[in-house]
């Protein structure tokens, strides 16, 4: 066995990801259950609003700012008592608020926006990008976990957003992150892109599903590839990860080694399925291939495999 870890690059793969840049500092161990409180009070705390899957971006003349001073967040109806603290930055604490406002509502400097939108626009920078993937899971946990799984009672926020607990029965409830396999299957010229049904005309990616329980990554990414595409895999091998809020995934990023050619898929996940060369990959990644295929943007892990597989040879 070769161990790799001084070997490795100082800048691991997944810091070049969407959603990764996250610099905020959780001091986990501090969380106490008035922590969101107690940084609400604080008069450098910044509040981050969202709503529907949308972020409430502020106008600044160069760009957007996604942080709001706690009086200026006052016409936008923050939900305080539900905020999440994410954290702190070196100028203060960081929350993540619900807004009651409506997004047909808002003033003209303020819009609303969907958190794949400012990934893949490059609304943010990536430390507030990676801020955006915390507060939008959190707050999506907290509002599909308001009863108890256990007795069905209502739960209260605990620990900052760190933690829901039922009153009732006394159980403790805590944010969920769901891991998903995302994989290139390859052989030495040539990787495996299909397209859901979902997908925009002509784009391909690589293959992605839910790791499963009592299931390692590698296994995972083994049966995803021949359940989708039919194709058998022997040596797996880990990546990169990126945050995923959607609503609070972590995307796994693999590569796997195909050992056959033969694609069986069923039209119904997957409505194409392909095996492209190394050359056909980069004429794609370069914009130039005829073909009118072209991969998910650099924001997205996929773009990550596909790239790294094809720059390698």
């Amino acid at each position: 066995m070769t161990f790799r870890l001084f070997d490795a690059p100082l800048r691991e793969p997944s810091h070049f990801v969407g959603y990764s840049g996250n610099r905020i500092d959780r001091r986990s161990e501090e969380r106490a259950d008035d922590s969101a409180s107690a940084a609400l009070a604080d008069r450098s705390a910044r509040l981050m609003l969202m709503r529907g899957g949308r972020v409430y971006l502020k106008l600044n003349g160069t760009g957007f700012d996604p942080y709001y001073e706690l009086s200026e967040s006052a016409p936008l109806r923050p939900k305080l008592e539900h905020a999440v603290l994410l954290g702190w930055a070196p100028e203060g604490p960081r929350l993540a608020v619900p807004a009651g406002l409506d997004p047909e509502e808002l003033p003209d400097e303020i819009k609303a926006i969907d958190y794949r939108s400012v990934n893949v626009q490059g609304l943010l920078d990536e430390e507030g990008l990676g801020v955006v993937a915390q507060g939008a899971a959190l707050l999506a946990w907290h509002s599909s976990h308001r009863f108890c799984g256990k007795c069905g009672a209502s739960t209260e926020i605990r620990a900052g957003g760190y933690k829901r607990l039922c009153a009732n029965c006394g159980t403790e409830h805590f944010p969920r992150t769901d891991p998903v396999a995302i994989m290139l299957a390859v052989t030495a010229d040539r990787c495996v892109l299909g397209r859901g049904p979902h997908f925009a005309p002509g784009m391909y990616s690589a293959l992605a599903g839910f790791i499963e329980p009592g299931e390692t990554i590698e296994n995972a990414v083994r049966r995803e590839v021949f359940e989708e595409a039919g194709i058998r895999l022997g040596r797996v091998v880990y990546h990169a990860s990126q945050p995923w809020p959607f609503p609070y995934s972590l995307m796994i990023g693999c590569f796997g080694e195909a050992l056959d050619e033969h694609l069986r898929y069923d039209g119904r996940e997957l409505e194409d399925c392909r095996w492209f060369t190394r050359a056909q990959v980069r004429e794609i990644l370069a914009g130039t291939s005829t073909g009118g295929v072209f991969v998910p943007p650099k924001a997205a892990i996929a773009h990550h495999l596909i790239r790294a597989w094809a720059e390698s040879g």
